[in-house]
Protein backbone atom coordinates (compact mmCIF):
# COMPACT_ATOMS: atom_id res chain seq x y z
CA UNK A 1 0.00 0.00 0.00
CA UNK A 2 2.76 2.20 0.53
CA UNK A 3 4.39 1.99 -2.66
CA UNK A 4 0.75 2.45 -4.02
CA UNK A 5 0.31 5.90 -2.31
CA UNK A 6 4.32 6.92 -3.47
CA UNK A 7 2.58 6.18 -7.07
CA UNK A 8 -0.08 8.36 -6.39
CA UNK A 9 1.95 10.98 -4.97
CA UNK A 10 4.40 10.80 -7.62
CA UNK A 11 1.85 11.24 -9.87
CA UNK A 12 0.63 14.46 -8.67
CA UNK A 13 3.35 16.13 -8.52
CA UNK A 14 4.04 15.57 -12.07
CA UNK A 15 0.53 16.70 -12.64
CA UNK A 16 1.43 20.01 -10.45
CA UNK A 17 4.74 20.66 -12.38
CA UNK A 18 2.72 19.91 -15.67
CA UNK A 19 0.20 23.04 -14.73
CA UNK A 20 3.07 25.62 -14.26
CA UNK A 21 5.33 23.68 -16.86
CA UNK A 22 2.32 24.32 -19.62
CA UNK A 23 0.67 27.49 -17.78
CA UNK A 24 2.57 29.29 -21.00
CA UNK A 25 0.58 27.57 -23.24
CA UNK A 26 -2.16 29.04 -22.27
CA UNK A 27 -1.52 32.10 -20.77
CA UNK A 28 1.51 33.12 -22.63
CA UNK A 29 -0.35 35.56 -25.49
CA UNK A 30 -2.45 37.12 -23.82
CA UNK A 31 0.16 38.03 -21.48
CA UNK A 32 2.34 39.31 -24.09
CA UNK A 33 -0.46 41.63 -26.06
CA UNK A 34 -0.63 42.99 -22.29
CA UNK A 35 -5.19 42.07 -23.19
CA UNK A 36 -4.23 40.84 -19.29
CA UNK A 37 -1.79 41.04 -16.16
CA UNK A 38 0.07 38.46 -15.93
CA UNK A 39 -2.21 37.58 -12.11
CA UNK A 40 -5.35 37.79 -14.01
CA UNK A 41 -4.25 35.54 -16.40
CA UNK A 42 -2.65 32.76 -14.58
CA UNK A 43 -6.41 32.70 -12.69
CA UNK A 44 -8.58 32.57 -15.77
CA UNK A 45 -6.10 29.53 -16.77
CA UNK A 46 -6.37 27.71 -13.43
CA UNK A 47 -10.21 28.26 -13.66
CA UNK A 48 -10.58 27.03 -17.42
CA UNK A 49 -7.75 24.40 -17.06
CA UNK A 50 -9.89 23.29 -13.83
CA UNK A 51 -13.30 22.79 -15.38
CA UNK A 52 -11.47 21.57 -18.82
CA UNK A 53 -10.15 18.49 -16.60
CA UNK A 54 -13.49 17.12 -15.73
CA UNK A 55 -14.70 16.87 -18.92
CA UNK A 56 -14.50 13.46 -20.69
CA UNK A 57 -12.22 10.73 -20.19
CA UNK A 58 -11.26 9.70 -23.69
CA UNK A 59 -7.31 10.55 -23.42
CA UNK A 60 -7.23 9.13 -19.74
CA UNK A 61 -8.29 6.09 -20.91
CA UNK A 62 -6.10 5.83 -23.57
CA UNK A 63 -3.35 6.34 -21.53
CA UNK A 64 -4.93 3.63 -19.12
CA UNK A 65 -4.92 0.63 -21.47
CA UNK A 66 -3.91 2.22 -25.21
CA UNK A 67 -0.10 2.62 -24.98
CA UNK A 68 1.21 -0.50 -23.09
CA UNK A 69 0.37 -3.76 -22.35
CA UNK A 70 -1.22 -3.63 -18.28
CA UNK A 71 0.11 -7.04 -17.28
CA UNK A 72 3.91 -5.61 -17.85
CA UNK A 73 2.88 -2.83 -15.61
CA UNK A 74 3.82 -2.33 -11.65
CA UNK A 75 3.61 0.45 -9.18
CA UNK A 76 7.68 0.40 -10.16
CA UNK A 77 7.12 1.06 -13.41
CA UNK A 78 4.89 3.81 -13.28
CA UNK A 79 6.70 5.44 -10.61
CA UNK A 80 9.58 5.52 -12.92
CA UNK A 81 7.84 6.63 -16.17
CA UNK A 82 7.01 9.16 -14.15
CA UNK A 83 10.15 10.42 -12.27
CA UNK A 84 11.80 10.57 -16.15
CA UNK A 85 8.89 12.84 -17.04
CA UNK A 86 9.38 14.89 -14.12
CA UNK A 87 13.08 15.29 -14.70
CA UNK A 88 12.84 16.19 -18.15
CA UNK A 89 10.11 18.85 -17.46
CA UNK A 90 12.07 20.15 -15.05
CA UNK A 91 15.42 20.60 -17.59
CA UNK A 92 12.88 22.10 -20.09
CA UNK A 93 11.30 24.95 -17.62
CA UNK A 94 14.85 25.76 -15.80
CA UNK A 95 15.76 26.40 -20.17
CA UNK A 96 12.54 27.80 -20.72
CA UNK A 97 11.82 24.98 -23.74
CA UNK A 98 8.09 24.49 -24.30
CA UNK A 99 8.82 20.86 -24.00
CA UNK A 100 6.20 18.26 -24.23
CA UNK A 101 4.80 17.16 -20.78
CA UNK A 102 2.53 15.16 -22.51
CA UNK A 103 5.36 13.24 -24.76
CA UNK A 104 7.33 13.29 -21.89
CA UNK A 105 5.39 11.26 -20.22
CA UNK A 106 4.30 8.85 -22.75
CA UNK A 107 8.05 8.48 -23.47
CA UNK A 108 8.72 7.60 -19.74
CA UNK A 109 5.73 4.94 -19.66
CA UNK A 110 7.12 3.05 -22.99
CA UNK A 111 10.73 3.01 -21.56
CA UNK A 112 9.76 1.71 -17.71
CA UNK A 113 7.60 -0.51 -19.69
CA UNK A 114 9.87 -1.75 -21.75
CA UNK A 115 12.52 -2.62 -18.68
CA UNK A 116 9.76 -3.99 -16.42
CA UNK A 117 9.16 -6.54 -19.59
CA UNK A 118 12.68 -7.50 -19.88
CA UNK A 119 12.80 -6.19 -23.33
CA UNK A 120 10.12 -7.69 -24.82
CA UNK A 121 8.93 -5.56 -27.48
CA UNK A 122 4.94 -7.06 -27.69
CA UNK A 123 4.11 -5.20 -24.05
CA UNK A 124 4.34 -1.93 -26.07
CA UNK A 125 1.17 -1.56 -28.20
CA UNK A 126 2.33 -0.42 -31.38
CA UNK A 127 -1.14 -0.39 -32.86
CA UNK A 128 -4.40 -2.51 -31.15
CA UNK A 129 -7.30 -2.76 -33.27
CA UNK A 130 -10.83 -2.31 -31.89
CA UNK A 131 -13.25 -4.62 -33.48
CA UNK A 132 -15.83 -3.26 -35.71
CA UNK A 133 -14.28 0.49 -35.07
CA UNK A 134 -13.23 2.39 -38.08
CA UNK A 135 -9.36 2.98 -38.48
CA UNK A 136 -9.27 6.19 -36.89
CA UNK A 137 -10.83 4.94 -33.46
CA UNK A 138 -7.75 2.19 -33.18
CA UNK A 139 -5.32 2.36 -30.07
CA UNK A 140 -2.01 2.00 -29.53
CA UNK A 141 1.15 4.10 -30.00
CA UNK A 142 1.49 4.31 -33.22
CA UNK A 143 -2.50 5.72 -34.02
CA UNK A 144 -2.79 7.70 -30.62
CA UNK A 145 1.05 9.41 -30.32
CA UNK A 146 3.17 9.21 -33.41
CA UNK A 147 0.57 9.87 -36.09
CA UNK A 148 -0.97 13.38 -33.83
CA UNK A 149 2.50 13.95 -32.90
CA UNK A 150 3.39 15.01 -36.89
CA UNK A 151 -0.62 16.13 -37.74
CA UNK A 152 -1.05 18.55 -34.37
CA UNK A 153 1.97 20.10 -34.99
CA UNK A 154 1.95 20.86 -38.84
CA UNK A 155 -2.53 21.48 -38.75
CA UNK A 156 -1.30 24.45 -35.76
CA UNK A 157 1.09 26.07 -38.32
CA UNK A 158 -0.97 25.58 -41.43
CA UNK A 159 -4.79 26.30 -39.53
CA UNK A 160 -2.64 29.42 -37.55
CA UNK A 161 -1.32 30.85 -41.02
CA UNK A 162 -4.85 30.16 -43.12
CA UNK A 163 -6.64 31.87 -39.79
CA UNK A 164 -4.26 35.17 -39.49
CA UNK A 165 -4.18 35.61 -42.84
CA UNK A 166 -8.42 35.77 -42.75
CA UNK A 167 -8.21 37.67 -40.02
CA UNK A 168 -5.88 40.57 -42.14
CA UNK A 169 -7.84 40.37 -44.98
CA UNK A 170 -11.02 40.84 -42.63
CA UNK A 171 -9.51 43.85 -40.32
CA UNK A 172 -7.72 45.60 -43.56
CA UNK A 173 -9.73 48.68 -43.26
CA UNK A 174 -10.36 49.01 -39.80
CA UNK A 175 -7.76 51.48 -37.66
CA UNK A 176 -5.44 50.04 -35.83
CA UNK A 177 -6.48 51.00 -32.75
CA UNK A 178 -10.58 49.52 -33.49
CA UNK A 179 -8.48 45.90 -34.30
CA UNK A 180 -6.66 46.00 -30.92
CA UNK A 181 -9.66 47.02 -28.49
CA UNK A 182 -12.32 44.15 -30.46
CA UNK A 183 -9.41 41.50 -30.24
CA UNK A 184 -8.17 42.23 -27.27
CA UNK A 185 -11.85 41.59 -26.00
CA UNK A 186 -11.99 38.78 -27.88
CA UNK A 187 -8.51 37.33 -26.71
CA UNK A 188 -10.23 36.77 -23.50
CA UNK A 189 -12.72 33.96 -25.06
CA UNK A 190 -9.84 32.45 -26.76
CA UNK A 191 -7.47 32.29 -23.72
CA UNK A 192 -10.46 30.60 -21.94
CA UNK A 193 -10.74 28.06 -24.55
CA UNK A 194 -7.10 27.41 -24.59
CA UNK A 195 -7.65 26.87 -21.01
CA UNK A 196 -10.13 24.62 -21.53
CA UNK A 197 -8.74 22.59 -24.02
CA UNK A 198 -5.08 22.10 -22.36
CA UNK A 199 -7.65 20.92 -18.99
CA UNK A 200 -9.20 18.60 -21.29
CA UNK A 201 -6.03 17.27 -22.90
CA UNK A 202 -3.21 17.33 -19.93
CA UNK A 203 -5.11 16.88 -16.79
CA UNK A 204 -6.47 13.65 -18.31
CA UNK A 205 -2.76 11.88 -18.96
CA UNK A 206 -2.57 11.77 -15.03
CA UNK A 207 -5.70 10.53 -14.38
CA UNK A 208 -5.18 7.71 -16.79
CA UNK A 209 -1.59 6.76 -14.79
CA UNK A 210 -3.49 6.84 -11.64
CA UNK A 211 -5.94 4.65 -13.09
CA UNK A 212 -3.60 2.11 -14.35
CA UNK A 213 -1.74 2.50 -11.20
CA UNK A 214 -4.58 1.35 -9.64
CA UNK A 215 -5.55 -2.00 -12.00
CA UNK A 216 -1.96 -3.01 -11.58
CA UNK A 217 -1.98 -2.68 -7.81
CA UNK A 218 -5.40 -4.80 -7.93
CA UNK A 219 -4.09 -7.37 -10.36
CA UNK A 220 -1.51 -7.56 -7.46
CA UNK A 221 -3.15 -8.22 -4.68
CA UNK A 222 -2.47 -5.30 -3.16
CA UNK A 223 -5.82 -3.61 -2.92
CA UNK A 224 -7.11 -6.62 -0.91
CA UNK A 225 -5.89 -5.75 2.44
CA UNK A 226 -7.30 -2.23 2.35
CA UNK A 227 -9.08 -0.92 5.12
CA UNK A 228 -12.97 -0.17 4.35
CA UNK A 229 -12.62 3.14 4.45
CA UNK A 230 -10.03 3.14 1.15
CA UNK A 231 -12.46 1.06 -0.48
CA UNK A 232 -12.54 3.66 -3.37
CA UNK A 233 -9.29 2.82 -4.44
CA UNK A 234 -10.69 -0.44 -5.79
CA UNK A 235 -13.27 0.80 -8.10
CA UNK A 236 -10.64 3.36 -10.73
CA UNK A 237 -13.13 2.98 -13.30
CA UNK A 238 -16.93 3.18 -13.31
CA UNK A 239 -19.99 2.61 -15.72
CA UNK A 240 -21.36 5.42 -17.18
CA UNK A 241 -24.96 5.58 -18.60
CA UNK A 242 -23.64 4.49 -21.76
CA UNK A 243 -22.56 1.26 -20.53
CA UNK A 244 -18.34 2.63 -20.98
CA UNK A 245 -16.09 2.92 -18.53
CA UNK A 246 -14.95 6.15 -17.47
CA UNK A 247 -12.29 7.19 -15.28
CA UNK A 248 -13.80 7.72 -11.52
CA UNK A 249 -14.84 11.17 -10.58
CA UNK A 250 -12.59 11.14 -7.28
CA UNK A 251 -9.84 11.01 -9.55
CA UNK A 252 -10.82 13.47 -12.07
CA UNK A 253 -11.38 15.92 -9.57
CA UNK A 254 -7.88 15.34 -7.48
CA UNK A 255 -5.84 15.69 -10.88
CA UNK A 256 -7.96 18.77 -11.59
CA UNK A 257 -7.48 20.31 -8.70
CA UNK A 258 -3.43 19.57 -8.69
CA UNK A 259 -3.00 20.99 -12.31
CA UNK A 260 -4.89 24.53 -11.60
CA UNK A 261 -2.11 25.06 -8.30
CA UNK A 262 0.19 23.98 -10.48
CA UNK A 263 -0.85 26.30 -12.82
CA UNK A 264 -1.47 29.40 -10.44
CA UNK A 265 1.98 28.84 -9.31
CA UNK A 266 2.74 30.12 -13.27
CA UNK A 267 5.85 28.86 -15.48
CA UNK A 268 7.45 32.94 -16.58
CA UNK A 269 10.44 31.25 -18.37
CA UNK A 270 8.45 29.39 -20.79
CA UNK A 271 6.06 32.40 -20.89
CA UNK A 272 8.87 34.76 -21.60
CA UNK A 273 10.24 32.41 -24.96
CA UNK A 274 6.69 32.03 -26.33
CA UNK A 275 5.10 35.01 -26.07
CA UNK A 276 8.12 37.75 -26.10
CA UNK A 277 11.05 35.77 -27.92
CA UNK A 278 9.31 33.49 -30.82
CA UNK A 279 7.71 36.54 -32.25
CA UNK A 280 6.01 40.06 -31.85
CA UNK A 281 2.31 39.34 -31.02
CA UNK A 282 -0.31 41.67 -30.70
CA UNK A 283 -4.15 40.98 -29.52
CA UNK A 284 -5.30 39.70 -32.69
CA UNK A 285 -2.26 37.27 -33.26
CA UNK A 286 -2.94 35.88 -29.95
CA UNK A 287 -6.88 35.09 -30.69
CA UNK A 288 -6.15 33.49 -34.11
CA UNK A 289 -3.61 31.74 -32.29
CA UNK A 290 -5.19 30.51 -29.25
CA UNK A 291 -8.37 29.82 -30.87
CA UNK A 292 -6.57 27.58 -33.65
CA UNK A 293 -4.29 25.57 -31.31
CA UNK A 294 -7.12 25.35 -28.63
CA UNK A 295 -9.30 23.73 -31.86
CA UNK A 296 -6.45 21.13 -32.66
CA UNK A 297 -6.43 20.23 -28.61
CA UNK A 298 -9.92 19.60 -28.43
CA UNK A 299 -10.21 17.55 -31.90
CA UNK A 300 -7.47 15.55 -30.37
CA UNK A 301 -8.90 15.25 -27.10
CA UNK A 302 -12.72 13.87 -28.56
CA UNK A 303 -10.44 11.22 -30.34
CA UNK A 304 -8.91 10.02 -27.04
CA UNK A 305 -4.99 11.69 -28.85
CA UNK A 306 -2.58 12.71 -25.78
CA UNK A 307 -1.21 15.09 -28.41
CA UNK A 308 1.37 18.00 -27.20
CA UNK A 309 -0.61 21.33 -25.79
CA UNK A 310 3.05 22.68 -26.38
CA UNK A 311 3.10 21.88 -30.05
CA UNK A 312 -0.30 22.58 -30.92
CA UNK A 313 -0.01 26.49 -29.45
CA UNK A 314 3.85 26.88 -30.24
CA UNK A 315 3.45 25.97 -33.71
CA UNK A 316 0.18 27.98 -34.42
CA UNK A 317 2.05 31.01 -33.05
CA UNK A 318 4.45 30.00 -35.96
CA UNK A 319 2.12 30.11 -38.60
CA UNK A 320 0.46 33.41 -37.35
CA UNK A 321 3.85 35.02 -37.46
CA UNK A 322 4.35 33.24 -40.55
CA UNK A 323 1.07 35.45 -41.91
CA UNK A 324 2.66 38.39 -40.44
CA UNK A 325 5.89 38.14 -42.55
CA UNK A 326 8.35 34.96 -42.91
CA UNK A 327 11.09 37.06 -40.97
CA UNK A 328 8.89 37.76 -38.06
CA UNK A 329 9.84 34.72 -36.59
CA UNK A 330 13.00 34.18 -34.29
CA UNK A 331 14.61 31.13 -36.06
CA UNK A 332 16.94 30.38 -33.41
CA UNK A 333 14.63 29.91 -30.43
CA UNK A 334 12.37 28.14 -32.85
CA UNK A 335 15.58 25.52 -33.63
CA UNK A 336 16.17 25.51 -30.01
CA UNK A 337 12.41 24.53 -29.66
CA UNK A 338 12.45 21.83 -32.16
CA UNK A 339 15.52 20.66 -31.07
CA UNK A 340 13.40 19.93 -27.21
CA UNK A 341 10.67 18.49 -29.13
CA UNK A 342 12.52 15.58 -31.11
CA UNK A 343 14.97 14.69 -27.60
CA UNK A 344 11.62 14.56 -25.50
CA UNK A 345 10.16 10.85 -26.28
CA UNK A 346 13.57 8.96 -27.18
CA UNK A 347 15.40 11.02 -23.82
CA UNK A 348 12.16 10.05 -21.82
CA UNK A 349 12.12 6.84 -22.44
CA UNK A 350 15.75 5.87 -21.45
CA UNK A 351 15.29 7.90 -18.79
CA UNK A 352 12.27 5.14 -17.62
CA UNK A 353 14.00 2.63 -18.84
CA UNK A 354 17.12 2.87 -16.57
CA UNK A 355 15.21 3.94 -13.52
CA UNK A 356 13.09 0.17 -14.06
CA UNK A 357 16.91 -1.35 -14.71
CA UNK A 358 18.46 0.25 -11.60
CA UNK A 359 16.17 -0.87 -9.33
CA UNK A 360 16.17 -3.90 -10.74
CA UNK A 361 19.41 -4.34 -10.03
CA UNK A 362 19.48 -3.24 -6.63
CA UNK A 363 17.28 -6.09 -6.25
CA UNK A 364 13.92 -3.52 -5.98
Amino acid sequence: MTLLFAVILVALVFEYINGFHDTANSIATVVSTKVLTPRLAILLAAITNLLGAVIGAAVAKTISSGLVDAKFVTTTTIICALLGGIVWNLITWWYGLPSSSSHALVGGLVGSTLASADGNWSAILWIKAKEGAPWYKYEGLVPKVFVPMVISPVLGFFVGMLVMTFLYFLVRKWRPRVVSLIFGKLQLVSAGYMGLSHGQNDAQKTMGIIALALAAAAKAGTLEAAPEWLGFLKHPFTLGADGKENVALWIKITCAIVMAAGTAAGGWKIIKTMGHKMVKLQPIHGFAAETTGATVLAVAAHFGMPVSTTHAITTSIMGVGCAKRFNALNLSVVQRILVAWVLTLPITAAMGYLLVRAVKAFGG
